[in-house]
């Protein structure tokens, strides 16, 4: 808790997409992002954002920070599992959002 409060946590999540080029909105007080366009679909995707994690969208990349580690890593895994791909072969599609980097401090 210390290391949270004095330093914080980051996780940096990437936007992978080939066709459909991907749009991501945060909505702060409803503590969702959404995911739109995602391969192609027409109805968006919603992520909820637990605890007290902030989520920040720049450019292709997605930053989630906060100083508890569980908040901040449940939220990065929402994420990252929001996108996954079942009905398509996952060797072929590689869309989605995946985490690249895991650091202290914000």
């Amino acid at each position: 808790m210390i290391r949270g409060v004095s330093k914080g946590y980051t996780y940096k999540l990437k936007v992978v997409y080939a066709h459909f080029p991907v749009t991501i909105k945060v909505h702060e007080k409803e503590k969702n992002l959404t995911i739109e366009n995602f391969t192609g679909e027409k109805t968006p995707r919603v992520i909820r954002i637990v605890g007290s994690a902030k989520v920040k969208v720049v450019g292709d990349d997605v930053h989630v920070q906060g100083s508890n580690l569980q908040d901040v890593s449940q939220t990065a895994a929402n994420i990252q599992i929001g996108t996954r791909i079942t009905d398509k072969d996952q060797r072929v599609f590689l869309d989605g959002v995946y985490i690249f980097e895991k650091s202290e401090g914000m």
